[in-house]
């Protein structure tokens, strides 16, 4: 049962963007320093990760395909870095934070919630996955496009690899059963049960503030 809601999580601040020069990841290759700003950043998203983007504007990045996205306030996300590996890349978009997570993860949400006994309480919780888009971040070493890009890298993305390497999945299922991925991606399934925790605390916290007065009548939920 949520005892007392505990203070906010401070929010650390992005990482130090890396300068422009050669090509490592992160980095914007000096052969794109002409090229306009949103231009290099679908080249650097297209080219140096192996993202697809979706043509038009603003630059916006295909879900579904390389990853999916869990999209919460970002008070309640903060929480849940410490159950990322340090290459998992995390978006800090004004008041809402977007952790990548690994793809077909939005289509085990629903089933995850469920069987976490938390899908009858309201959460400020959403996926992207297949079909989905998310709007891009201008990439670490800080190129812009004119506000036709939003949000920062909290934590920005290595190389692909490194990246699909990283996300959090579903544990590893015994051989032939096709599902899961072995290695040492973060779990899935403890990152939601966190995440769907520390929304729940943060609207509880937020009625609290709004409606002093019904404290009393405020749901409580098991966790």
């Amino acid at each position: 049962m949520v005892g007392p809601v505990p203070p906010a999580s401070p929010i650390p601040p992005p990482r130090r963007p890396l300068a422009t020069g050669t090509s490592p990841a992160g980095r914007v290759p000096a052969r794109q320093a002409l090229a306009g700003p949103e231009e290099t950043a679908r080249s650097w998203y297209e080219n140096d990760l192996g993202w697809p983007t979706v043509p038009g504007r603003p630059l916006r990045l295909l879900t579904g395909v390389r990853f999916d996205v869990l999209d919460m306030p970002a008070e309640a996300g903060a929480h849940a870095l410490r159950h990322l590996a340090p290459g998992s890349p995390v978006v800090l978009r004004g008041d809402r934070m977007e952790l990548l997570v690994a793809p077909g993860s939005a289509e085990e949400l629903p089933g995850l919630l469920d069987w976490l006994e938390w899908a009858a309480v309201p959460l400020d919780l959403r996926a992207l996955g297949q079909g989905d888009t998310l709007e891009a971040p201008p990439p670490p070493a800080g190129a812009t496009a004119q506000g036709a890009v939003a949000g920062v890298w909290l934590r920005p993305p290595g190389p692909g690899g490194e990246v699909v390497d990283s996300l959090p999945a579903m544990p590893a299922m015994p051989a032939g059963s096709g599902a899961g991925r072995e290695g040492s991606a973060p779990d899935l399934v403890r990152l939601v049960d966190t995440v769907a925790a520390q929304c729940h605390r943060v609207r509880l916290r937020r009625c609290r503030v709004g409606n002093p007065a019904g404290r009393r009548n405020q749901p409580l939920a098991f966790s």
